[in-house]
């Protein structure tokens, strides 16, 4: 039993869940992770051009990069912004347990309100000014950018971009407060450990996810944006992985959870990697001829989305459990360095876009492999984001929502 878990004689229910419990540095950094993690993923799509970016320079002459760089796009999708949303749920309950329903909606209102409007109506144009940077034998466009043609472009450059997670996720906490405040009665105050994760559990989510994700993806195939969010086709996982992580933190799990899980998970993940995944291809990924395998794995009812989703299902649970265990055992400390990542994180998040369409057109004139560029914009854009945050929430206020 976690000493952390032990309620002092006659504390009640409302006093334990408000009582300080010490900080989870190792989610912490993990957190960090996926943030990095989402910056290489998007600077992968401005050299794989495998899917469409506010500013590409596409490996015309290097199938090999290409390919590469799809795998890793999609590999990254099919678990990290589930990650996210787990980390998310996991936070949601104690932070209603002690701010109460008003106090919680208006803070994530502020958090996630104020970073919606500045990206939506400010960063996102000032991307989509890529497309202006780029040949004219890409985007068809042959007339100069002027102040006038932006006044008149400016509404179709609105949109949410990667923010559609914190849209995403503020409708998720409205439902919850909702869902809170008509189960009042009902719903535990307090962490537990009344229930244990199993194996058996988790396998009857992975089948249940991957179910529910070929169901939906008959409908939303992966790659169709629906109301600007581009991965509504994982629905599903961020749902569940949202939910579960409500569930975790009543139980406690991110502590309590096994190191053994950990290894199982990542073997797991790695298996389903080796066998599942290009089977949901036919087995053809690595050939040139890609339109009709990818589009098959990604939905629409073809036995490859099948295997496809019970792959990603398989390999999302499993990655998760392994780094939680991961993060646990060696990276459970907050020094200097990792205190100033932490902080920066979320602004990181919000900002990282418009810094990689000016980095990336900044190195256009360096001749190199796609592979190599990739590598060397990465090693630029990752620290620039994070000293650019550091900058942002000097700004007044401005730490209060980033």
């Amino acid at each position: 039993m976690d000493p952390n878990n032990l309620k002092p004689p006659g504390e009640s229910p409302m006093q334990a869940s408000t009582r300080k419990i010490p900080r989870l540095f190792f989610i912490d950094h993990l957190r960090v992770f996926l943030i990095i993690l989402v910056v290489l993923h998007h600077v992968a799509m401005v050299y794989g051009a495998s899917s469409p970016f506010y500013y590409v320079e596409p490996p015309f002459t290097n199938p090999l990069a290409f390919l590469v760089l799809l795998v890793f796009a999609l590999v990254n999708q099919s678990w990290f912004m589930g990650a996210f949303f787990l980390l998310a749920g996991y936070f949601t309950p104690g932070s209603f347990d002690r701010k109460g329903p008003g106090s919680f909606l208006k803070g994530r209102l502020l958090r996630f309100g104020v970073p919606l409007i500045i990206y939506t109506f400010i960063l996102n144009p000032i991307s989509e000014l890529g497309t202006y940077l780029m040949p004219a034998s890409l985007t068809g466009i042959t007339e100069p950018l002027t102040w006038k043609i932006f006044q008149h472009i400016y509404p179709s450059l609105i949109g949410l971009g990667p923010l559609w997670f914190v849209a995403m996720l503020l409708i998720f906490s409205i439902v919850y407060v909702v869902w809170r405040i008509l189960t009042r009665k009902r719903t535990p105050s307090s962490m537990t450990e009344s229930s244990v994760l199993s194996y058996l559990g988790i396998g009857i989510f992975i089948l249940a996810l991957a179910a529910a994700s070929y169901l939906v993806r008959i409908i939303i195939p992966l790659g169709k944006s629906v109301f600007e969010f581009p991965t509504l086709a994982y629905l599903p996982q961020y749902l569940s992985f949202f939910l579960v992580g409500i569930v975790a933190f009543r139980n406690n799990w991110f502590r309590n959870l096994p190191s053994s899980m950990g290894g199982v998970g990542f073997v797991s993940a790695v298996v389903a990697g080796v066998f599942l995944f290009p089977l949901g291809f036919s087995g053809n990924l690595f050939s040139l001829e890609l339109s009709e395998v990818l589009g098959n794995a990604m939905g629409n009812g073809h036995w490859q989305s099948a295997v496809y989703a019970l792959w990603d299902s398989i390999f999302a649970v499993g990655i998760c459990l392994g780094l939680i265990i991961l993060f646990r055992h060696f990276f459970n400390g907050q020094g200097r360095f990792g205190r100033f990542l932490s902080q920066q994180g979320y602004a990181v998040y919000l900002l990282h876009i418009p810094i990689i369409v000016l980095l990336a057109y900044a190195l256009k004139g360096i001749d190199l492999g796609s592979l190599l560029k990739f590598g060397l914009a990465a090693v630029i854009v990752v620290p620039t984001c994070f000293v650019i945050a550091y900058f942002v929430r000097k700004i007044p206020f401005a730490s209060r929502v980033l």
